[in-house]
Protein backbone atom coordinates (compact mmCIF):
# COMPACT_ATOMS: atom_id res chain seq x y z
CA UNK A 1 0.00 0.00 0.00
CA UNK A 2 1.13 3.41 -0.87
CA UNK A 3 1.02 6.86 1.21
CA UNK A 4 -1.14 9.09 -0.76
CA UNK A 5 1.23 12.52 -0.44
CA UNK A 6 3.49 14.35 -2.58
CA UNK A 7 7.54 13.66 -3.10
CA UNK A 8 6.92 10.34 -0.93
CA UNK A 9 10.54 7.91 -0.54
CA UNK A 10 10.78 4.31 -0.42
CA UNK A 11 11.27 2.92 3.14
CA UNK A 12 11.37 -0.93 4.46
CA UNK A 13 9.97 -1.78 6.92
CA UNK A 14 11.14 -4.70 9.09
CA UNK A 15 8.11 -6.39 11.20
CA UNK A 16 8.06 -8.97 14.71
CA UNK A 17 6.40 -11.85 13.40
CA UNK A 18 3.64 -12.05 15.92
CA UNK A 19 0.27 -10.57 16.15
CA UNK A 20 -0.24 -10.86 12.24
CA UNK A 21 -3.45 -9.28 11.95
CA UNK A 22 -2.53 -6.56 14.13
CA UNK A 23 0.08 -4.80 12.32
CA UNK A 24 -1.41 -3.56 9.39
CA UNK A 25 -4.19 -1.54 11.62
CA UNK A 26 -1.52 0.06 14.17
CA UNK A 27 1.12 0.97 11.30
CA UNK A 28 -1.84 2.25 9.60
CA UNK A 29 -3.26 4.55 12.85
CA UNK A 30 0.32 5.62 13.46
CA UNK A 31 0.74 7.18 9.64
CA UNK A 32 -2.50 8.66 10.03
CA UNK A 33 -1.44 10.04 13.98
CA UNK A 34 1.61 11.12 11.85
CA UNK A 35 0.21 13.06 9.28
CA UNK A 36 -0.17 10.21 6.70
CA UNK A 37 -2.27 8.22 5.22
CA UNK A 38 -2.38 4.57 2.95
CA UNK A 39 -3.67 4.82 -0.77
CA UNK A 40 -4.10 1.30 -0.96
CA UNK A 41 -3.10 1.30 -4.36
CA UNK A 42 0.29 -1.39 -3.86
CA UNK A 43 -0.81 -4.27 -1.84
CA UNK A 44 1.41 -5.21 1.27
CA UNK A 45 2.46 -9.03 2.08
CA UNK A 46 0.68 -8.91 4.91
CA UNK A 47 2.38 -11.94 6.85
CA UNK A 48 5.29 -11.03 5.47
CA UNK A 49 8.17 -9.71 7.96
CA UNK A 50 9.32 -7.08 5.15
CA UNK A 51 6.76 -4.12 4.03
CA UNK A 52 8.08 -1.67 1.22
CA UNK A 53 6.61 1.86 2.45
CA UNK A 54 6.69 4.99 0.49
CA UNK A 55 6.35 7.54 3.15
CA UNK A 56 6.90 11.74 2.63
CA UNK A 57 9.31 12.10 4.52
CA UNK A 58 12.48 10.56 7.21
CA UNK A 59 10.73 12.73 10.12
CA UNK A 60 7.39 11.18 9.59
CA UNK A 61 9.20 7.15 9.37
CA UNK A 62 10.95 8.41 12.73
CA UNK A 63 8.01 9.40 14.49
CA UNK A 64 6.21 5.76 13.27
CA UNK A 65 8.97 4.15 15.10
CA UNK A 66 8.88 6.23 18.61
CA UNK A 67 5.56 4.50 18.81
CA UNK A 68 5.23 0.55 17.18
CA UNK A 69 5.64 -2.31 18.74
CA UNK A 70 5.01 -4.47 16.32
CA UNK A 71 7.51 -3.43 13.90
CA UNK A 72 11.60 -3.93 14.30
CA UNK A 73 13.21 -1.32 12.44
CA UNK A 74 12.75 0.88 9.17
CA UNK A 75 15.30 1.82 6.58
CA UNK A 76 15.60 4.10 3.95
CA UNK A 77 15.34 1.65 0.76
CA UNK A 78 18.19 1.92 -1.49
CA UNK A 79 17.93 -1.45 -4.11
CA UNK A 80 15.91 -4.63 -4.02
CA UNK A 81 15.36 -7.38 -5.78
CA UNK A 82 14.28 -11.06 -6.44
CA UNK A 83 18.22 -11.79 -7.43
CA UNK A 84 21.46 -10.40 -6.49
CA UNK A 85 21.61 -9.41 -9.74
CA UNK A 86 18.32 -7.47 -9.36
CA UNK A 87 19.35 -6.12 -6.14
CA UNK A 88 22.60 -4.78 -7.79
CA UNK A 89 21.13 -2.90 -10.69
CA UNK A 90 18.50 -1.73 -8.51
CA UNK A 91 21.41 -0.15 -6.17
CA UNK A 92 23.23 0.94 -9.76
CA UNK A 93 19.81 2.54 -10.48
CA UNK A 94 19.64 4.65 -7.03
CA UNK A 95 20.12 8.58 -7.47
CA UNK A 96 23.91 8.97 -6.31
CA UNK A 97 23.34 12.48 -5.13
CA UNK A 98 21.07 10.43 -2.10
CA UNK A 99 23.60 8.27 -1.46
CA UNK A 100 26.73 10.79 -1.15
CA UNK A 101 25.43 12.49 2.52
CA UNK A 102 26.10 9.00 4.36
CA UNK A 103 29.32 7.84 2.00
CA UNK A 104 31.54 10.67 2.78
CA UNK A 105 35.74 10.28 3.70
CA UNK A 106 34.92 11.78 7.01
CA UNK A 107 32.36 9.57 7.88
CA UNK A 108 32.26 6.05 9.63
CA UNK A 109 29.80 3.18 9.00
CA UNK A 110 28.94 -0.73 8.78
CA UNK A 111 26.98 -3.10 7.02
CA UNK A 112 24.93 -5.17 8.93
CA UNK A 113 23.20 -8.78 7.34
CA UNK A 114 19.53 -9.66 8.70
CA UNK A 115 18.23 -13.33 7.06
CA UNK A 116 14.99 -14.34 7.69
CA UNK A 117 14.46 -18.07 8.42
CA UNK A 118 17.74 -18.95 7.41
CA UNK A 119 21.32 -19.20 9.06
CA UNK A 120 24.34 -17.81 7.50
CA UNK A 121 27.95 -18.16 8.16
CA UNK A 122 30.35 -15.62 8.88
CA UNK A 123 32.29 -16.42 5.82
CA UNK A 124 29.32 -16.20 3.94
CA UNK A 125 28.35 -12.74 5.35
CA UNK A 126 31.58 -11.49 4.74
CA UNK A 127 31.51 -12.43 0.79
CA UNK A 128 27.76 -10.79 0.98
CA UNK A 129 29.00 -7.26 2.00
CA UNK A 130 32.22 -7.61 -0.32
CA UNK A 131 29.67 -8.04 -3.34
CA UNK A 132 28.75 -4.38 -2.59
CA UNK A 133 31.73 -3.05 -3.65
CA UNK A 134 30.59 -1.23 -6.48
CA UNK A 135 29.14 1.31 -4.19
CA UNK A 136 31.00 4.63 -3.46
CA UNK A 137 31.84 3.97 -0.03
CA UNK A 138 34.78 6.64 0.96
CA UNK A 139 34.22 6.44 4.73
CA UNK A 140 36.08 4.08 7.42
CA UNK A 141 34.73 0.93 9.05
CA UNK A 142 33.60 1.01 12.55
CA UNK A 143 31.73 -1.57 14.16
CA UNK A 144 31.45 0.05 17.67
CA UNK A 145 29.55 2.77 16.90
CA UNK A 146 28.95 3.95 13.22
CA UNK A 147 27.45 7.17 12.09
CA UNK A 148 25.70 4.95 9.53
CA UNK A 149 24.73 1.81 9.66
CA UNK A 150 23.73 0.09 6.39
CA UNK A 151 21.73 -3.42 6.19
CA UNK A 152 21.30 -6.43 4.05
CA UNK A 153 18.30 -8.34 4.20
CA UNK A 154 17.10 -11.47 3.04
CA UNK A 155 13.38 -12.92 3.11
CA UNK A 156 13.81 -16.75 2.87
CA UNK A 157 10.22 -17.26 3.10
CA UNK A 158 7.93 -18.43 6.06
CA UNK A 159 8.41 -22.36 5.62
CA UNK A 160 10.89 -23.50 8.57
CA UNK A 161 10.99 -27.23 6.86
CA UNK A 162 11.54 -26.05 3.49
CA UNK A 163 14.20 -23.27 3.30
CA UNK A 164 15.81 -22.52 -0.39
CA UNK A 165 19.08 -21.92 -0.98
CA UNK A 166 18.79 -18.54 -2.62
CA UNK A 167 16.62 -15.99 -0.80
CA UNK A 168 13.13 -15.00 -2.34
CA UNK A 169 13.92 -11.42 -1.56
CA UNK A 170 16.84 -9.21 -1.24
CA UNK A 171 17.01 -5.60 0.27
CA UNK A 172 19.51 -3.20 0.83
CA UNK A 173 18.94 0.33 3.11
CA UNK A 174 20.35 2.67 5.78
CA UNK A 175 18.72 2.33 9.12
CA UNK A 176 16.75 5.40 10.05
CA UNK A 177 15.48 3.87 13.43
CA UNK A 178 14.50 0.93 15.81
CA UNK A 179 10.47 0.31 17.54
CA UNK A 180 9.42 0.28 20.72
CA UNK A 181 9.79 -3.82 21.22
CA UNK A 182 11.70 -3.02 24.48
CA UNK A 183 8.52 -1.96 25.84
CA UNK A 184 7.13 -5.33 26.09
CA UNK A 185 9.88 -6.42 28.21
CA UNK A 186 10.16 -3.01 30.96
CA UNK A 187 6.75 -3.16 31.23
CA UNK A 188 5.55 -6.62 31.47
CA UNK A 189 3.26 -8.06 33.55
CA UNK A 190 5.64 -10.31 35.59
CA UNK A 191 7.40 -7.39 36.90
CA UNK A 192 4.35 -5.43 37.69
CA UNK A 193 3.17 -4.31 41.35
CA UNK A 194 -0.44 -4.93 41.09
CA UNK A 195 -1.93 -7.43 38.99
CA UNK A 196 -4.63 -9.42 38.69
CA UNK A 197 -6.01 -12.95 36.51
CA UNK A 198 -6.89 -11.37 33.61
CA UNK A 199 -4.69 -8.19 33.23
CA UNK A 200 -3.43 -7.76 29.64
CA UNK A 201 -0.09 -7.99 28.76
CA UNK A 202 2.60 -5.11 27.81
CA UNK A 203 2.21 -6.01 23.93
CA UNK A 204 -1.35 -6.21 23.21
CA UNK A 205 -2.07 -2.82 25.40
CA UNK A 206 0.68 -1.08 23.34
CA UNK A 207 -1.18 -2.05 20.63
CA UNK A 208 -4.60 -1.32 21.46
CA UNK A 209 -3.04 2.16 22.30
CA UNK A 210 -1.99 2.75 19.21
CA UNK A 211 -5.06 1.45 17.61
CA UNK A 212 -6.97 4.25 19.57
CA UNK A 213 -4.33 7.01 18.09
CA UNK A 214 -3.33 8.04 22.23
CA UNK A 215 -1.27 11.07 21.93
CA UNK A 216 -0.66 13.66 24.52
CA UNK A 217 -2.90 15.28 26.70
CA UNK A 218 -5.77 12.76 25.36
CA UNK A 219 -7.91 11.80 28.16
CA UNK A 220 -8.70 7.88 27.79
CA UNK A 221 -11.31 5.64 29.66
CA UNK A 222 -11.67 2.17 30.23
CA UNK A 223 -15.39 1.03 31.30
CA UNK A 224 -13.46 -2.77 32.16
CA UNK A 225 -10.47 -0.99 34.03
CA UNK A 226 -9.86 -4.17 36.06
CA UNK A 227 -6.21 -3.60 37.27
CA UNK A 228 -5.26 -0.81 34.84
CA UNK A 229 -2.95 -2.16 32.23
CA UNK A 230 -4.61 -0.40 29.35
CA UNK A 231 -4.60 2.51 31.54
CA UNK A 232 -0.64 2.53 31.91
CA UNK A 233 0.27 2.21 28.25
CA UNK A 234 -1.74 5.23 27.26
CA UNK A 235 -0.45 7.04 30.10
CA UNK A 236 2.97 5.80 28.73
CA UNK A 237 2.14 8.16 25.14
CA UNK A 238 1.33 10.86 27.48
CA UNK A 239 -2.80 10.42 28.25
CA UNK A 240 -4.75 11.50 31.28
CA UNK A 241 -6.33 7.93 32.26
CA UNK A 242 -9.24 7.08 34.12
CA UNK A 243 -11.66 4.37 35.13
CA UNK A 244 -14.57 2.28 36.23
CA UNK A 245 -15.19 -1.64 37.56
CA UNK A 246 -17.84 -2.97 38.73
CA UNK A 247 -15.52 -5.37 41.28
CA UNK A 248 -15.05 -3.13 44.29
CA UNK A 249 -12.30 -5.55 45.46
CA UNK A 250 -10.18 -5.07 42.01
CA UNK A 251 -10.59 -1.04 42.29
CA UNK A 252 -9.49 -1.23 46.23
CA UNK A 253 -6.88 -3.52 45.92
CA UNK A 254 -8.26 -5.15 48.26
CA UNK A 255 -8.90 -9.88 48.91
CA UNK A 256 -6.83 -12.61 47.54
CA UNK A 257 -3.85 -11.80 45.61
CA UNK A 258 -3.35 -13.49 42.03
CA UNK A 259 0.39 -14.43 42.63
CA UNK A 260 1.80 -17.29 43.46
CA UNK A 261 3.00 -18.21 46.61
CA UNK A 262 0.84 -14.91 48.00
CA UNK A 263 -2.62 -15.39 49.67
CA UNK A 264 -3.25 -11.58 50.19
CA UNK A 265 -2.81 -8.58 48.41
CA UNK A 266 -0.34 -5.67 50.05
CA UNK A 267 -1.48 -2.55 51.80
CA UNK A 268 -0.31 -0.44 48.21
CA UNK A 269 -1.35 -2.67 45.29
CA UNK A 270 -3.66 -0.65 43.47
CA UNK A 271 -4.30 1.04 40.58
CA UNK A 272 -2.28 4.17 41.30
CA UNK A 273 0.71 2.12 42.43
CA UNK A 274 0.88 0.61 39.14
CA UNK A 275 1.24 3.87 37.62
CA UNK A 276 3.65 4.72 40.06
CA UNK A 277 5.80 2.33 39.38
CA UNK A 278 6.68 3.38 35.81
CA UNK A 279 6.63 6.76 36.43
CA UNK A 280 3.49 7.57 35.40
CA UNK A 281 1.16 8.68 38.26
CA UNK A 282 0.62 12.58 37.16
CA UNK A 283 -1.48 11.29 34.51
CA UNK A 284 -4.08 9.27 36.37
CA UNK A 285 -7.34 10.69 37.09
CA UNK A 286 -9.27 8.05 39.16
CA UNK A 287 -10.92 4.89 39.16
CA UNK A 288 -14.65 4.13 40.12
CA UNK A 289 -16.52 1.56 41.06
CA UNK A 290 -19.58 1.55 38.11
CA UNK A 291 -21.33 -1.19 36.22
CA UNK A 292 -20.76 -0.24 32.80
CA UNK A 293 -23.83 -1.77 31.51
CA UNK A 294 -25.65 1.12 33.02
CA UNK A 295 -24.68 4.84 32.22
CA UNK A 296 -23.26 6.99 35.42
CA UNK A 297 -21.76 9.87 32.66
CA UNK A 298 -23.46 13.38 32.49
CA UNK A 299 -24.41 14.33 28.75
CA UNK A 300 -21.19 15.95 26.43
CA UNK A 301 -17.83 15.14 25.35
CA UNK A 302 -15.73 13.54 27.68
CA UNK A 303 -13.08 11.59 26.11
CA UNK A 304 -10.73 11.23 23.26
CA UNK A 305 -10.41 7.28 23.51
CA UNK A 306 -12.10 4.66 24.75
CA UNK A 307 -9.58 1.82 25.28
CA UNK A 308 -11.06 -1.44 26.74
CA UNK A 309 -10.63 -5.26 27.61
CA UNK A 310 -14.42 -6.25 28.33
CA UNK A 311 -15.41 -9.28 30.04
CA UNK A 312 -15.96 -12.14 28.04
CA UNK A 313 -16.35 -15.13 30.19
CA UNK A 314 -13.44 -17.70 28.70
CA UNK A 315 -11.02 -17.54 31.52
CA UNK A 316 -13.58 -18.00 34.58
CA UNK A 317 -15.40 -20.92 35.16
CA UNK A 318 -18.87 -21.12 34.36
CA UNK A 319 -21.30 -24.10 34.84
CA UNK A 320 -21.89 -26.57 33.04
CA UNK A 321 -25.30 -27.32 31.75
CA UNK A 322 -26.52 -29.91 29.03
CA UNK A 323 -24.48 -33.30 27.84
CA UNK A 324 -20.48 -32.81 26.67
CA UNK A 325 -21.83 -33.60 22.93
CA UNK A 326 -24.28 -30.06 22.99
CA UNK A 327 -21.46 -28.56 24.38
CA UNK A 328 -18.93 -29.48 21.20
CA UNK A 329 -22.05 -28.65 19.03
CA UNK A 330 -22.52 -25.30 20.28
CA UNK A 331 -18.84 -24.63 19.49
CA UNK A 332 -19.03 -25.08 15.96
CA UNK A 333 -21.16 -22.71 15.32
CA UNK A 334 -18.78 -19.72 12.56
CA UNK A 335 -17.72 -16.13 13.46
CA UNK A 336 -20.08 -13.63 11.30
CA UNK A 337 -19.80 -10.25 11.15
CA UNK A 338 -23.15 -9.31 12.51
CA UNK A 339 -22.15 -10.02 15.31
CA UNK A 340 -19.89 -7.51 15.95
CA UNK A 341 -21.15 -4.37 17.69
CA UNK A 342 -22.94 -1.82 15.68
CA UNK A 343 -23.41 2.18 15.67
CA UNK A 344 -24.70 4.95 13.21
CA UNK A 345 -21.99 7.21 14.76
CA UNK A 346 -19.37 4.60 14.69
CA UNK A 347 -17.58 3.70 11.59
CA UNK A 348 -15.83 0.08 12.12
CA UNK A 349 -12.10 0.81 11.48
CA UNK A 350 -10.42 -2.84 12.02
CA UNK A 351 -11.28 -5.84 13.15
CA UNK A 352 -8.34 -8.15 13.98
CA UNK A 353 -8.85 -11.94 15.39
CA UNK A 354 -6.21 -13.52 17.75
CA UNK A 355 -6.43 -17.01 17.88
CA UNK A 356 -6.76 -18.40 22.29
CA UNK A 357 -7.20 -22.13 20.99
CA UNK A 358 -7.75 -24.75 18.47
CA UNK A 359 -11.85 -22.98 18.96
CA UNK A 360 -11.80 -19.90 20.16
CA UNK A 361 -10.50 -16.45 19.44
CA UNK A 362 -11.09 -12.62 20.27
CA UNK A 363 -10.99 -9.82 18.19
CA UNK A 364 -9.60 -6.14 18.30
CA UNK A 365 -12.12 -3.82 17.60
CA UNK A 366 -11.14 -0.63 16.67
CA UNK A 367 -14.25 2.30 15.80
CA UNK A 368 -14.05 5.56 15.05
CA UNK A 369 -16.61 8.14 15.83
CA UNK A 370 -17.72 10.35 12.75
CA UNK A 371 -20.69 12.28 14.21
CA UNK A 372 -22.22 13.38 17.11
CA UNK A 373 -24.58 11.39 19.16
CA UNK A 374 -28.29 12.01 18.86
CA UNK A 375 -30.72 10.68 21.76
CA UNK A 376 -32.72 9.02 19.01
CA UNK A 377 -29.65 6.74 17.57
CA UNK A 378 -30.12 3.30 18.49
CA UNK A 379 -27.72 0.02 17.55
CA UNK A 380 -28.19 -2.29 14.82
CA UNK A 381 -30.12 -4.87 15.42
CA UNK A 382 -29.43 -8.32 16.21
CA UNK A 383 -30.22 -11.23 13.59
CA UNK A 384 -33.13 -13.55 14.90
CA UNK A 385 -30.98 -16.51 14.55
CA UNK A 386 -28.83 -15.17 17.57
CA UNK A 387 -31.08 -14.74 20.09
CA UNK A 388 -31.97 -18.57 20.23
CA UNK A 389 -28.61 -20.26 21.33
CA UNK A 390 -27.57 -22.80 23.83
CA UNK A 391 -25.06 -23.71 26.06
CA UNK A 392 -21.53 -21.74 25.72
CA UNK A 393 -23.05 -19.95 22.89
CA UNK A 394 -25.59 -18.28 25.20
CA UNK A 395 -23.21 -16.28 27.35
CA UNK A 396 -21.25 -15.21 24.30
CA UNK A 397 -23.97 -13.74 21.96
CA UNK A 398 -25.82 -12.47 25.11
CA UNK A 399 -22.89 -10.24 26.27
CA UNK A 400 -22.91 -8.52 22.58
CA UNK A 401 -26.49 -7.75 23.23
CA UNK A 402 -25.39 -5.58 26.11
CA UNK A 403 -22.31 -4.57 24.52
CA UNK A 404 -24.43 -2.80 21.69
CA UNK A 405 -25.99 -0.96 24.58
CA UNK A 406 -22.76 -0.16 25.79
CA UNK A 407 -21.65 1.32 22.21
CA UNK A 408 -24.58 3.59 21.87
CA UNK A 409 -23.56 4.92 25.44
CA UNK A 410 -20.08 5.10 24.52
CA UNK A 411 -21.24 7.17 21.14
CA UNK A 412 -22.11 9.41 23.60
CA UNK A 413 -19.24 10.78 25.50
CA UNK A 414 -16.74 10.76 23.03
CA UNK A 415 -15.45 13.57 20.57
CA UNK A 416 -15.72 13.40 16.80
CA UNK A 417 -13.07 12.98 14.12
CA UNK A 418 -9.81 11.43 16.27
CA UNK A 419 -11.36 9.65 18.76
CA UNK A 420 -11.10 5.66 18.51
CA UNK A 421 -13.23 2.80 20.55
CA UNK A 422 -11.13 0.00 20.77
CA UNK A 423 -13.24 -3.25 22.23
CA UNK A 424 -12.25 -6.66 22.04
CA UNK A 425 -14.56 -9.50 22.21
CA UNK A 426 -14.64 -13.28 22.40
CA UNK A 427 -16.26 -15.54 19.07
CA UNK A 428 -16.23 -19.04 18.55
CA UNK A 429 -14.86 -20.37 15.21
Amino acid sequence: MELGAPALRRYLLLLAQEHLEFRLPEITSLLSLCGGKFSGEQEIRVNSPFWILNIPSEEMARGLMKRTVCAKSIFELWGHGRSEGELYASLKNYPVDKMLPYLQSDSTYKVHIHTFNKTLTQAQKIKKIDALEFLPFKGKVNLKNPEHIFWILEDYGMNPNNVPEEPFHLYFGRWIADGQRELIESYSVKKRHFIGNTSMDACLSFIMANHGRVKPNDVVYDPFVGTGGLLISSAHFGAYVCGTDIDYNTIHGLGKASRKNQKWRGPDENIRANLRQYGLEKYYLDALVADSSRPIWRKGMLFDAIITDPPYGIREATRRTGSQKEAVKSVERRYTEEIIPRHPCLKLISNCEQMLSSHTSRRLITMEKVKEFKSGSKPVAIPAEHTILKSNDCILILYRIKMRILTCWMASICHTGDTILSVRSISVV
